[in-house]
């Protein structure tokens, strides 16, 4: 049969070469890669000959091999594992960051800006392991017979954009990985070099990794423990062990911010080696909200995807679960079913959260930090997890208009003022924006705080829960907001009896007569208002209708079509509003009036990210209001 040359599936002359000068730090861990898709390989196929035992075809005991070859200048690394095909190879090999090519693009420029964090995360998350290969060698073979077949193939590529796929020999299942190594790389062709980095970054795994004799007297030498880390006891395991252990099974390249490992005995028996990572994935807001765990039966792989073993919300979450009490023949299918696994995934969520609770009480600077990465999704949780509902509610940190940093819910209803009976917040797209809106002038001249809702799922939350520790959540943008039952502040002993004389004092109540007729519809009231200290104006929304920030959401995304008139709320004490107040008392007709409403309104809505209504009604009212104004 001829060569068949194919083309990589990604902009590869570009990728290739960043993958092997730049995303890398340290050549050596090519080697890691290369034994960890190995170990891979033999898992999968452990899980598959559950069901056809006949793919084993007597080869043996899972291993792993490493032949250094001097002379031809090569490093082979081999596993009889599951294998591969042509398909599998076109599909695997020839597909570069196979978990979303255009995303891994796209992450290029700001791994490439963002340190050595941000380029050690794109690795782990896409994938692409494979390929810092190129790092140490000039070109790569791939030889491989998939299980159950009985043909191999060999695919090889100098990484310049193109590799060729022909015919091959291979007496067993697996794969063998053969580099040819780069003159600046012989130190990779030293056993003793090999064995230091094996026994670095890959002692954890599961199968014996084995130094072929390079010499003729020699002996091969297993290089690994070759027992499952979770296994061991902990005391016998170092954090430098744990570290390599979660770059293995996480795919990621950062250390683990917390590390849970513990045994569990009684009516469900299981093992669980789970880590919180420092970094968030890239894929974190995938749509899919895949977990990260992988699940073993008595120590055989059974798989990587199983919904039914921790909630999305906590699909940051790596590591494994292995439990001795789930039929080893189970399915994917069945898993979701299995009462087994809902009560291991019980106990995992309880273990986790109790963790996360001991750290926001015992390192609130670090529990920050892990928020900041990781708050949005586990908000998640507050949606959708009725049971701990409560738990996560108090794990929960928001910024606020009094304080620098986060602060709990606990925290926030300490600090509540004399006579304050509710929890307010306010919702937008970032903190620093919402911190801007007029809305909060009359709360912080009550010393009232605020909590600022970013987070989209903030607004599926808070009706959810509706209260904490019996204080009711209320919007900061809501109509009936009635700050007088606080103490403090410029108008705290006021009588609503002597605020209404002042409005009148004002003189604002025909300024509101000739607003309502000139904004007509656009609007759904006008009025003063005791929230604006400094602002002229603000819109609102009325009681019972939808948050201002949750319609503007819904309508982003279309999933509705109209917009609810709002509340126009104007401050009786800002000069504006005074000057025009005065033009209304000698003449409520007065056609400034009319362009002063919808400017007023245009720039109250232009303050809520939203548009003005009429774009060239607005330009010409702000051109005949400055032409006036320079004239005068």
């Amino acid at each position: 049969m001829s060569k068949e040359t194919f083309s990589f599936q990604a902009e590869v002359g570009k990728i290739l070469d960043i993958v092997a000068h730049s995303l890398y730090s340290q050549k050596e861990v090519f080697l890691r890669e290369l034994i960890s898709n190995a170990s891979d390989a033999c898992d999968k196929l452990r899980y598959q000959s559950l069901t056809a035992p006949e793919l084993l075809d007597g080869a043996g005991d899972f291993q792993i091999e490493i032949n250094i070859d001097s002379k031809a200048k090569t490093l082979t690394v081999s596993d009889n594992g599951i294998g591969l095909n042509k398909d599998d190879m076109i599909d695997s090999l020839g597909t570069i960051a196979k978990s979303g090519t255009q995303a891994f693009v796209e992450g290029l420029k700001d791994a490439q800006a963002g340190g050595e964090d941000a380029k050690l995360a794109l690795i782990g998350q896409f994938g692409v392991g494979f390929y810092s290969s190129f790092m140490v060698a000039d070109k790569v073979e791939v030889v491989s017979r998939k299980a159950g077949d009985y043909k191999a193939w060999r695919w090889t590529s100098e990484g310049h954009g193109a590799f060729e796929i022909e015919d091959a020999s291979r007496n067993v299942r697996g794969t063998d990985v053969i580099l040819h190594i780069k003159k600046d790389a012989k130190e990779f062709l030293e056993p003793a070099r090999v064995e230091t980095i094996v026994r670095t970054y890959s002692d954890h795994i599961a199968q014996p990794v084995v130094l072929k004799a390079v010499k003729k007297d020699d002996e091969d030498k297993t290089l690994n423990s070759a027992s499952a880390l979770w296994t061991r006891d902990k005391k016998d395991i170092t954090d430098e062990q744990y570290a390599e252990f979660y770059h293995h099974v996480g795919m990621a390249f950062d250390q683990p911010w917390l590390t849970l490992h513990n045994k569990a005995e009684g009516v469900i028996s299981y093992t669980n080696l789970l880590f919180v990572p420092q970094q968030r994935p890239l894929d974190i807001f995938n749509p899919e909200r895949k977990s990260s765990i992988k699940l073993y039966v008595k120590r055989v792989f059974i798989t990587d995807d199983c919904e039914a073993l921790i909630p999305s919300y906590l699909r940051f979450v790596k590591g494994v679960v292995d439990s001795e009490d789930i039929d080893l023949n189970v399915s994917r299918e069945m898993l979701q079913h299995n009462p087994a696994v809902a009560k291991i995934r019980k106990a995992l969520v309880k273990r986790v959260l109790s963790e996360l609770t001991k750290k926001a009480d015992k390192a609130p600077d670090e529990y920050a930090a892990f928020w900041e990465t990781f708050g949005m999704v586990l908000k998640e949780g507050i949606h959708e997890d009725f049971e701990n509902r409560d738990k996560l509610v108090a794990l929960a940190r928001f910024k606020s208009s009094a304080v620098e940093g986060w602060t709990s819910l606990a925290d926030y209803v300490s600090r509540m003022k004399e006579g304050q009976k509710d929890i307010y917040y306010i919702s937008g797209p970032d903190a620093a924006q919402v911190s801007r809106s007029p809305q909060l002038e009359g709360f912080r001249a009550k010393g009232v705080e605020v909590l600022f809702m970013t987070d989209p799922v903030d607004e599926f939350w808070l009706p959810a829960v509706g209260t904490f520790e019996e204080k009711p959540f209320k919007s900061a943008t809501r109509g009936d907001i009635d700050l007088d039952v606080v103490k403090g502040g410029d108008d705290g002993d006021k009588t609503d009896k002597e605020k209404a004389e002042d409005a009148k004092e004002h003189g604002v109540d025909a300024l509101i007569a000739a607003f309502k007729l000139a904004l007509g519809d656009a609007v759904k009231d006008v009025r003063t208002s005791h929230r604006l200290t400094d602002s002229p104006v603000c819109l609102i929304a009325d009681e019972g209708a939808m948050d201002m920030h949750l319609e503007r959401l819904l309508k982003a995304h279309n999933q509705i079509d109209t917009s609810s008139p709002r509340i126009l709320e104007i401050n009786p004490k800002h000069a504006l509003i005074k000057n025009l107040a005065g033009i209304a008392d000698v003449d409520a007709k007065d056609t400034v009036l009319n362009d002063a409403a919808y400017l007023l309104l245009d720039q109250a809505r232009i303050v809520e990210g939203e548009p003005v209504l009429d774009p060239q009604a607005f330009t010409r009212r702000m051109t005949a209001v400055m032409q006036k104004g320079i004239a005068a």
